[in-house]
């Protein structure tokens, strides 16, 4: 695997997400509260124990207690875990924070027992689209250009690529979207700094943006996105991906052309019909 090296161009700033994250508050991370909602919902459907299991996440104290010997790993962008030592990785809520995605994930498929499951939840393109939206309209007709205010987030499919890229067997990706309203602008900006989830982009602008901007972005944010009260509208779209080290044990794809039957004969019809 392929690190990044400490002269290669990243997307994000680390040192800014640190100091992002330090002055989070413990009620506004429903977030990654829903993603410990949608853990526990995919692991109930799997028909396996898991005795040890890793959770790579910025806040540990959302992730404790929830299996008894639970090993907490910070989201570091090498990642403190031992090869071979869990049956579960949830690399939880920091893949769209990472300068190497795919590194983050193969180094949880490393720390994987044979046919150990890896499930990762994180946010998905479809997040703060709305504000996306506002804030860049905004300062396309205040200032006469565009500067990185809100993170790039993969979608569905991309991150979907991510597993197999990683090496894992079985992978599935699906998302959850959630909705959450506002009274304004800045009460959604105030609600993203508690969270530990504003701009970190490597690129950001560096000097303080006009007020016009803003005032600017919320008349078009509540043109477009408001809710028959009067909130505004916020989108956050939790993807969540789940792959499996590969193990003899598991179902394989069968081979080109060693099909018994002709699919004609399947369907019950003459070759090259469809049935009604």
């Amino acid at each position: 695997m392929k690190l990044p090296s400490a002269t290669a161009p990243s997307l994000f700033d680390r040192a800014v997400i640190a100091l992002h994250r330090n002055r989070v508050r413990d009620d506004a991370l429903f977030l990654h509260r829903a993603a410990v909602d949608e853990v526990q919902d995919r692991l109930s459907m799997v028909n396996k124990s898991f005795k040890a299991p890793a959770v790579v996440t910025p806040f540990p104290h959302i992730w404790e207690g929830l299996w008894p010997e639970v090993r907490i790993i910070r989201d570091d962008e090498v990642l403190n875990l031992t090869p071979g030592a869990h049956d579960l990785v949830i690399h939880a809520m920091a893949l769209h924070w990472a300068n190497d995605p795919v590194g983050q994930l193969i180094q949880c498929h490393r720390a994987l027992k044979s046919d150990g499951l890896m499930l990762t939840v994180c946010l998905g393109g479809d997040t703060l689209q709305e504000l996306r939206a506002a804030l860049g309209q905004a300062e396309i007709e205040v200032s006469g250009g565009l500067s990185p205010r809100v993170a790039p987030m993969a979608e569905l499919r991309d991150l979907g690529g991510l597993l197999q890229r990683a090496g894992l067997a079985l992978p599935v990706a699906d998302k959850a979207t959630l909705t959450a309203e506002y009274r304004d602008l800045t009460h959604l900006v105030h609600d993203l700094r508690a969270m530990g989830e504003t701009n970190a982009l490597t690129n950001r602008l560096k000097q303080p943006t006009r007020r016009a901007v803003f005032d600017k972005a919320q008349d078009i944010y509540a043109t477009h996105f408001k809710t028959p009260h009067g909130h505004l509208t916020a989108t956050f779209e939790l993807i969540c991906l789940t792959g499996w080290a590969p193990d003899d044990s598991q179902p394989k794809p069968l081979r080109p052309g060693s099909a018994q039957m002709r699919l004609a004969e399947a369907l019950g019809t003459d070759e090259g019909k469809l049935p009604d």
